[in-house]
């Protein structure tokens, strides 16, 4: 079961990319706007530092990863093609490295995730694409409002597509060992797709640490899910024509459950005195169990059924609350962050014309930054409200952990780590 972590961490080292959920941690990006109308490990945080490596070191490697790959079923030709002028690129190592990290509250994500200039270019870009969105939703069941939101998250719907040399970046990040052993997995991964011949190697482009095209895809996840709609005899995600990367995006909620006909989730309103115990994706309940607990949609109606659902409140008893349902699981295989999720999903009801969310948010509070969130843990624990740890990581434990801290002291149990509950520890 993959852990749900419900901070937002924003650095250079945001992947949301497709498979990226359990191989990484959970940070979740958002592409910047172009400005005309119509787009998960945590890095270290320090001060940058000099990157040196002999160019005889990096050769020697890519000789000896010569040895693995061919045991992996690479050709001579096919790894010789690859790296024919591939260098270390040091600006990916410090991307890697030695980003400041900042952080992000929900309220000030989802303003970028579903502005209204995306949501302006999100329309534009689904009347452009119409007929093809049409046909992808027909053979696979995902709207195609839904398809269209994470390629507006991913790449601002192609206006960021990255143009890092694939092979240059993997191989770079691979030699350099910190996560060494997943990188070199997605550079024999991306081997593979030229091997194919999917791609020309330099055509194979994307951002500094290996997610590819249009959605985003590292190579492993483009391997297992990525799919020719059109069927020319390649799966090409990397060209101006978004048609098979769009389609390999909803091939990929397809294949992950995606339920038709259901709504990712919704805002709701939840009645005064709701226990707050009962939020999370840990507990799920029928639409009619909800209905009688007294919580409704935003404008006062009863929620219709759509099956089991969960309760969620990204930004604590002061924020929209959400009802969930099974899709937003799906959604969340692309990247764990609910924030993401509900990015993706409320920026899809917004393409077809939904209303922003009703509920205001604390504005007046800030994000906790990495250093307060382990001090955040260390003083609970210290407390008698153990985390189970120190990662700087808002999951489950921590959340449990917050609340019953805020049970203690007579304030409102909603588990939301907030800068006030620090100064209360403090």
């Amino acid at each position: 079961m993959r852990k749900r972590f419900t901070g937002i961490v924003i650095s250079a080292a945001m992947l949301p990319s497709a498979g990226f959920s359990t191989a990484f941690a959970v940070e979740s990006s958002v592409r910047p706007e172009p400005r005309p109308a119509v787009r998960a490990l945590s890095a270290p945080v320090g001060e940058p530092t000099e990157i040196r490596v002999s160019n005889a070191e990096f050769a020697r490697w890519i000789e000896g990863f010569r040895r693995r790959a061919r045991a992996q079923g690479i050709s001579d030709a096919v790894f010789t093609r690859a790296f024919a002028g591939i260098q270390y690129d040091t600006d990916v190592i410090r991307r890697d490295r030695n980003q400041a990290e900042f952080t992000k509250a929900i309220w000030e994500y989802l303003d970028s995730a579903v502005s209204q200039t995306r949501i302006n270019n999100g329309r534009a870009a689904m009347r452009q694409h119409a007929r093809v969105l049409g046909e992808i939703e027909a053979r696979y069941g995902v709207p195609a409002s839904v398809v269209t939101a994470v390629w507006g998250l991913e790449s601002a719907y192609g206006t960021f597509r990255g143009s890092n040399d694939i092979v240059e970046s993997l191989a770079t990040l691979a030699f350099d060992g910190r996560r060494g052993a997943f990188f070199e997995e997605q550079l024999i991964a991306a081997l593979k797709i030229l091997q194919n011949g999917d791609v020309a190697p330099r055509n194979m482009t994307g951002s500094w640490a290996g997610a590819m095209g249009h959605t985003q895809f590292i190579p492993t996840s483009y391997l297992d899910y990525a799919v020719d709609f059109r069927g020319d005899g390649r799966r090409d995600i990397w060209s101006d024509d978004p048609t098979d990367a769009l389609a390999s995006t909803a091939a990929y909620l397809a294949r992950h459950g995606w339920v038709k006909g259901q709504p990712w989730g919704m805002e709701v309103r939840l009645p005064q005195g709701f226990d707050y115990e009962q939020t999370g994706d840990g507990v799920k309940k029928s639409v009619a169990q909800w209905t009688r607990l007294g919580v409704r949609d935003a404008a006062g109606r009863q929620v219709p059924n759509h099956g089991q659902a969960s309760i969620l409140i990204p930004g604590g008893a002061r924020g929209a609350a959400f009802m969930t349902f099974k899709n937003f699981n799906v959604i969340e295989r692309y990247n764990a962050a609910d924030a993401y999720v509900i990015g993706v999903g409320h920026l899809s009801d917004r393409l077809m014309g939904g209303a922003a969310i009703q509920a205001d948010w604390p504005r007046g509070d800030r994000a906790l930054k990495l250093a307060e969130r382990k001090e955040l843990q260390q003083r609970l624990t210290r407390a008698g409200f153990s985390t189970g740890g120190v990662d700087g990581k808002i999951g489950p434990n921590t959340q449990k952990a917050v609340r019953a801290f805020q049970r203690s002291v007579g304030m409102v149990p909603d588990g939301y780590a907030s800068l006030e509950v620090l100064r209360r520890l403090r």
